[in-house]
């Protein structure tokens, strides 16, 4: 019997430190008409079509690939990249991959919200637009395009760098080729686009909000909108940095992750943070009321088994000394309280010890039927909560991570008046639909508030985004903080 030996292949993979991480482009247009699209060719010119995406949808294989022919050059390009956004010259950025040069700008075009016009030069319109050699998209300013160009002459690149196209204000996408033009909608192109995923989807999930979501594509959606009318600098508590800072205890539970950050975003608030586990309190080691406040983490307690939060809950509420001492640090004028994510659940859990929260709802697995991790938007309500002090009417983009976030009141006890943060859609509406609400909450609730305004339970999680350069987008005017920054300087200011 003839043996045969299978192939091999090698997968390698790396890391590195990462110097500055507000040095950094994401693939999403500007959308500022005229400005200039190159495309870093490192094929030099090849349009090898074998294993491209087009070639799979037409039952080919092709008969050569592409393949890296000059490793100089693909150095040469690293080096040019990394001047090129330490200057800030680019825009925006991706690499030619699946699909081909039309699904890159493509894709740069739905992040964007925007339209393209490719020009494409007197060769294979068909390999031109598909083949996936190896290479750059680049979006360039006119004020940088001197300065950008410089640059490509300095590395030795000018023969492989393409001008290819502009951004444009209308959302299409068009191809100018010698022969005419082609032109598609993006909503169009982004629907086909988003198809395949759909269908899965429609399979795997709840088909009811997979539709939502589907829809959204070809309806009027201005991306995300942040509306933020007041101060989040560090000068709102510059009065108590020689002062003894209030001790917080970040606590957590087996399978807590979220300790860390939540951590970082109270010392930054001038805080000093606490680590403590619950079975220091079960050993009587730690006691709580020797601290200004309690932070309660998110991030898989329990390995986020169903109603996780709820199984922490019942760890103080069944051991009499536990509730005993929670029940007092609530009652507490002094005190404050956060719970996020497992410990927005947690809090919710525990309302029948804690005052004024008798119409918290219950959090719930997801409408999705899966867990959510999404960039979603909130609107502060106007509320004697201390952590949203001055914050009232804002919109803003926030990280959510969780399986169990919908919001479910009990027929009897559906009162609003203690919700501190809604879920609203890109127009700034407090909304149903998904994905902007991303759980299926009622009345859209991310956060409500109780104890006279001292305690916070948030679903939302704003302390892995109280840095601007932790959000996947945030408007240059932000600088350093993020928006939620506030909140954290607000019980700073309670606790006086």
């Amino acid at each position: 019997t003839k043996s045969v030996v299978a192939p091999m292949s090698l997968i390698v993979s790396a890391f590195a430190p990462v110097a500055n991480v507000r040095l950094h482009k994401t693939p999403q247009l500007s959308g500022e008409a005229g400005n200039s699209l190159f495309l870093f060719d490192v094929s030099a010119g090849k349009k090898r079509m074998g294993g491209s995406v087009l070639y799979q949808t037409q039952s080919q294989l092709g008969e050569e690939s592409p393949d890296l022919d000059d490793a100089q050059k693909l150095l040469k390009l690293f080096e040019l990249m990394r001047k090129v956004v330490h200057s800030d010259l680019i825009n925006a950025c991706h690499d030619r991959s699946d699909g081909g040069l039309l699904a890159t700008v493509a894709e740069m075009s739905f992040a964007g919200h925007c339209g393209v016009n490719l020009k494409a030069p007197s060769v294979d319109l068909e390999a031109w637009l598909f083949n996936e050699e190896l290479g750059m998209v680049v979006e360039v300013s006119l004020a940088n395009r001197a300065g950008f160009w410089a640059e490509v002459v300095a590395s030795g690149l000018e023969s492989i760098t393409h001008e290819i196209g502009e951004v444009t204000e209308d959302r299409s996408f068009i191809v100018t080729h010698e022969n005419g033009q082609e032109s598609w909608s993006c909503d169009e192109l982004e629907a086909i686009w988003s198809q395949t995923s759909h269908f899965m989807a429609m399979q795997r999930d709840n088909p009811e909000v997979v539709a939502q979501e589907f829809a959204q594509i070809k309806q009027n959606n201005p991306g995300i909108k942040p509306v933020v009318n007041y101060d989040f600098g560090p000068d709102l508590i510059a009065v108590y940095r020689d002062q003894p800072k209030p001790q917080v205890a970040i606590l957590r539970e087996q399978g807590v992750n979220g300790q860390n950050e939540m951590a970082a975003a109270f010392m930054r608030a001038g805080f000093e943070c606490i680590d403590v586990h619950m079975q220091d309190l079960i050993d009587q080691q730690v006691n709580l009321m020797n601290f200004s406040g309690i932070v309660a983490c998110g991030g898989f307690s329990y390995g986020d088994v169903l109603g996780a939060g709820l199984g922490w809950a019942k760890t103080i509420l069944y051991n009499s000394k536990l509730r005993q001492q929670f029940s007092a640090f609530f009652a507490d004028e002094t005190k404050f309280v956060l719970g996020v994510c497992n410990g927005c659940q947690m809090l919710s859990g525990l309302r029948s010890i804690i005052p004024g929260a008798d119409h918290w709802p219950d959090f719930l697995h997801n409408k999705s039927e899966q867990f959510e991790a999404r960039f979603s938007q909130l609107t502060i309500k106007n509320t004697n909560n201390i952590f949203f002090q001055g914050m009232s009417g804002a919109s803003i983009p926030v990280a959510i991570a969780h399986g169990e976030g919908r919001a479910v009141y009990q027929c009897s006890k559906k009162n609003v008046a203690h919700v501190a943060a809604q879920y609203i859609d890109n127009h700034g509406q407090t909304t149903m639909q998904y994905p902007f609400n991303p759980n299926g909450s009622e009345q859209s609730v991310a956060a409500v508030s109780g104890a006279n305004g001292r305690i916070l339970a948030m679903m939302p999680h704003p302390e892995r985004v109280f840095r601007s350069v932790q959000m996947s987008y945030a408007p240059a005017m932000w600088g350093e903080n993020s928006p939620w920054m506030r909140m954290f300087y607000n019980v700073r200011l309670f606790v006086d």
